[in-house]
């Protein structure tokens, strides 16, 4: 019998291919979080037709509480800013791009909560899409939160549950790479921050992505 696993699974590019290089490994839950996001219809439809995909059990958790907190244009009215993808290697202007984006304590509340549910369902392991690309202006997504909140976790939790993410040090075009490799089913994610059927391609999130694969030479299947 496998161990259990719960996959924190927004539908986007990251969450899915970090799935999908677990999947062999684990029993997997999939949880979806609807924080009042303006993208949260066609993400949770997203997660839900993946994890369809892989014949896994598919949560959504309501936290819109959440989304009521914040200023983010994820969440509000303000707009979604479209950037440069000319300077998506540039720290200084991405600093100041993620503030646009920025939901204050969303992965610390997501984590907390999927320890709550794997705890609840005997999961050892919790698995979360954070990569090395966008930690550099995400601090949520860096290997020093990752390590900071297993340790909360090694005290915090009987069951000795850990966080687990296999795209940590990865860059996007590495993501990208690791999904062909695993047979991700790109052409069910959805990555786009502003939440319209058909992706932007001018937000951050898109242009991260459209960059990624076109290094690659490969075509995104959800621009077709």
């Amino acid at each position: 019998m496998k161990p259990k696993a719960i996959s924190v699974l927004s539908g986007g590019l990251d969450s899915t291919v970090a799935t999908s290089m677990l999947i062999d490994d684990y029993d997997i839950i999939a949880i979806t979080f609807d924080y009042g996001q303006r993208s949260a219809d066609i993400e949770i439809k997203s997660a839900k037709k993946i994890s369809e995909f892989f014949n896994i059990k598919h949560v959504v958790i309501d936290l819109k509480w959440l989304g009521k907190l914040s200023n983010s244009s994820l969440t509000s009215d303000i707009d979604v800013i479209d950037v440069d993808v000319n300077r998506l290697d540039d720290k200084e202007y991405c600093d100041e791009t993620v503030r646009n984006v920025w939901v204050p304590s969303r992965n610390i509340i997501f984590t907390s909560i999927a320890s709550a549910f794997a705890e609840t369902h005997g999961a050892e392991r919790i698995i979360v899409g954070w990569d090395l690309e966008e930690s550099l202006s995400f601090p949520d997504n860096s290997i020093e939160f990752l390590n900071a909140f297993n340790k909360v976790l090694d005290i915090g939790t009987l069951e000795e549950v850990q966080i687990i993410a296999p795209l940590i040090k990865m860059s996007k075009e590495e993501i990208v790479l690791s999904g062909i490799n695993v047979e991700t089913p790109f052409e069910l994610t959805y990555s786009c921050y502003k939440g319209d059927l058909n992706p932007c391609g001018v937000c951050e999130s898109c242009l991260r992505r459209s960059r990624a694969f076109e290094a690659v030479g490969v075509k995104d299947p959800i621009f077709d």
